[in-house]
């Protein structure tokens, strides 16, 4: 049986999001996935980390025969939004780093920032190559230095209302461009799929699992 992973999706834990993580669990397991990460918002999560993590590890318990459950958390780099310092996730598997690309983003060096956390990072929802030629970054260098760190890429492939149905257009990009798929083979960087949803019933994951061949064939 083919492994499809899922590792962006939000709860009622996210201000956001609105699903009981049962809920989201079951539609996952209906829809084919495999590997299935939540990882609502730190700023949503605020001080029930505790709590979030506990109910998480016991629906990993419960479902463990169905699907493979990750306890992760979605990272913001705004003002105001940002962790507490010194803030620990080694009990999570891993966390999704956002809004990195925006001007007032705390973030000045993705992998520096990104290798503070005790637990695997990503880059969600990023033109990483747009980044790059936004800084003056040679694109290979830098996906080197992500892979070195053990950081990941995330191809978001959300289309729902929460997003008005906006597709990604790097995502779109990525898939028909080649010297790209060279660069990302060649620095060893992982790449990772996340429809990113918010209400159980815009669910896509045939989206998901579209995303996961290509990179599996790529």
């Amino acid at each position: 049986m083919k492994k499809y992973h899922d590792l962006h999706s939000h709860s009622y834990y996210s201000g956001c999001g609105r699903d009981d993580p049962r809920v989201m669990i079951e539609a996952a397991i209906a829809g084919g996935i495999t590997h299935f990460g939540i990882s609502d918002h730190n700023y949503g999560v605020g001080d029930r980390k505790a709590e979030y993590i506990a109910e998480l590890s016991t629906l990993r318990e419960e479902y463990k025969d169905r699907i493979s459950l990750l306890i992760g958390i979605e990272i913001s780099t705004l003002p105001g939004k940002t962790p507490p310092e010194g803030e620990r996730y080694s009990e999570l598997d891993y966390c999704l780093i956002e809004e990195t690309d925006c001007d007032n983003t705390v973030v000045t060096d993705i992998v520096e920032y990104g290798s503070r956390f005790d637990c695997p990072a990503g880059i969600a929802h990023t033109d990483l190559f747009g980044y790059c030629e936004k800084k003056g970054l040679d694109p290979l260098t830098f996906f080197k230095r992500m892979a070195e760190a053990g950081m990941f890429w995330e191809m978001n492939v959300s289309y729902d209302s929460i997003h008005h149905y906006r597709e990604h257009e790097y995502v779109k990009e990525f898939m028909r461009n080649e010297e790209q798929q060279r660069i990302i083979r060649e620095s060893g960087v992982r790449v990772t799929v996340g429809f990113d949803g918010h209400r159980v019933e815009d669910y896509l994951p045939e989206r998901v699992k579209a995303m996961n061949d290509f990179l599996r064939e790529m």
